[in-house]
């Protein structure tokens, strides 16, 4: 299946998130391709979660979220990594869903090659497992940021070309709170918007925000 219209992304993130699951992120550059078979993500719906990028409105950095959907939001996170979103809903939401961890599918080689460039030795276990690894995994940086999720056979030179195939299915999975958000966006109750496919290595475990300290 083609990655879908942009409309099919043009919905309420709830709704978006757990058609995401077991559906095949790919990215392709001058270096090759990666592609993820989704195995967890996150809800952020905007104005209406305290947890959202896009919570006090719009801004330079997260000005994607508020595109239409079918985009990639990519940003820069703890002076760390890169994290990717999928942009949902209609222009002007601020809605996104992101993608916490996946398996790799294609591009293996690739993959662990990017994801060893940094370190002392080769990383062990699954390579996409928690959002900064999906990210590196991918090759995203925030020349991505606005990509479009189109079936495109060419990209600027700077960025790569994206894709997402939706499973023939939506799999079985489980909801839960969101990793790492404090605050009332944490609260499990009120935002159990992490949705999960139970049983895969790849899925990453719970860790609740930690609390910051005050100088």
């Amino acid at each position: 299946m083609p990655t879908p219209p942009p409309s099919w992304f043009e919905r309420d993130p709830l709704e978006l998130a757990p058609l995401l699951l077991g559906g095949v992120l790919r990215r392709a550059d001058a270096s090759g391709a990666v592609a993820l078979r989704v195995t967890e993500v996150e809800a952020y719906r905007g104005a209406d979660d305290p947890g959202a990028h896009t919570f006090r409105g719009k801004t330079r950095r997260n000005a994607t979220m508020f595109g239409p959907g079918g985009h990639v939001y990519c940003y820069f996170t703890y002076g760390m990594h890169h994290a990717v979103n999928i942009v949902a809903g209609p222009e002007g939401s601020g809605w996104g869903v992101l993608v916490r961890a996946g398996e790799v599918v294609e591009g293996r080689a690739l993959a662990l090659e990017r994801r060893s460039a940094r370190r002392a030795s080769a990383p062990a276990g699954e390579l996409a497992r928690g959002p900064g690894n999906v990210a590196q995994a991918l090759g995203a940086t925030l020349a991505d940021d606005g990509a479009p999720l189109a079936d495109a056979t060419a990209a600027p030179a700077d960025r790569g070309s994206w894709s997402f195939e939706p499973a023939t299915a939506v799999p079985a999975h489980v909801t839960g709170p969101r990793v790492g958000v404090s605050g009332p966006g944490g609260d499990a109750s009120a935002h159990p918007w992490r949705y999960w496919m139970p049983g895969e290595p790849s899925v990453s475990a719970y860790r609740a925000a930690a609390p910051r300290r005050r100088g």
